[in-house]
C-alpha cells in the first residue's frame, strides 16, 4: 500500500512588504479531507500553490514523502492532482485531446478505462469529442476534475472546487471527493460551508496573519 505524507512546517509567505500568512503548519499523514478556509483575499490560493510547488514559501518548509522517501520538487506533478479556477484548458481541442495532451506532458500513461470511467462519472462521456470552447463553465469545471484524477494521485488539492457548478454537479463532485478520500489525501481550499463540511479538520488562514514583521 502506498504511504503518502504532507508536512507543512511553519511556512510564511510575503509579497514585498505584504504579509499573506505567517507560521502555518499542517500535517497530513493518512487519507482524508482537510480544509483551508478564509474569506476572499485571505491567501487560500497562495497557500495551495505553495503546497503544489507552483510558488515557494518565503520561509518554512513543505515536505512531501512517498513510502518514506522525500519527493523532489520536479517530481511533484506525478503525485498531485490540482483543480482551480485558474487552470487553463485548450478551447481549440476536444476534451479527449486535452486529456491526452496533458497526459503526454506529465509523462503518465493514458489509461483509457480510467478516463472513460471519469468521463462517465462527471457526465461528460457523450461530449468527449466536442471542442472545449463549446462547453459551459460548469462542464469545464467538471473536466478539470478529470485532469486532477486521471493519474490516480496520492494528493488531491481543490481550490474552490464547486465554482460554476449547479446542484447536480456539486453532488457529483462531493461523491467523487468522498470516494477519493478513502485512498488519497484531499485538501479543499474554500469559503463555502458545504465544501468545508466534508473536512475532518479546517485550518482558518485568518488566524495566521499579523500586522507586524
Amino acid at each position: 500500500m502506498i504511504s503518502y505524507t504532507l508536512n507543512v512546517d511553519s511556512i510564511t509567505k510575503t509579497f514585498g512588504r505584504r504579509l499573506i500568512f505567517k507560521n502555518v503548519s499542517l500535517n497530513c499523514e493518512q487519507p482524508g479531507i482537510w480544509g483551508i478556509a478564509g474569506p476572499n483575499g485571505s491567501g487560500k490560493s497562495t497557500f495551495v500553490k505553495c503546497l503544489c510547488g507552483i510558488i515557494s514559501p518565503s520561509s518554512g518548509k513543505i515536505t512531501h514523502t512517498l513510502n518514506g522517501r522525500e519527493i523532489e520538487s520536479e517530481e511533484l506533478h506525478n503525485h498531485i492532482g490540482f483543480v482551480s479556477p485558474y487552470l487553463v484548458l485548450y478551447d481549440e481541442f476536444t476534451a479527449e485531446e486535452n486529456l491526452k495532451f496533458f497526459a503526454e506532458i506529465r509523462g503518465v500513461k493514458y489509461n483509457q478505462a480510467k478516463i472513460d470511467y471519469l468521463l462517465n462519472e462527471f457526465l461528460l462521456f457523450d461530449r468527449k469529442k466536442d471542442f472545449v470552447k463549446a462547453y459551459s463553465s460548469g462542464m469545464k469545471q467538471r473536466l478539470k476534475f478529470l485532469f486532477a484524477l486521471m493519474h490516480s494521485p496520492a494528493l488531491v488539492i481543490l481550490d474552490e472546487p464547486i465554482s460554476n457548478l449547479d446542484n447536480s454537479g456539486k453532488e457529483k463532485v462531493y461523491k467523487i471527493i468522498g470516494e477519493e478520500a478513502k485512498k488519497s489525501i484531499i485538501i479543499i481550499a474554500s469559503n463555502d460551508d458545504s465544501d468545508l463540511a466534508l473536512c475532518s479538520s479546517v485550518l482558518e488562514l485568518t488566524n495566521y496573519k499579523s500586522e507586524q514583521f
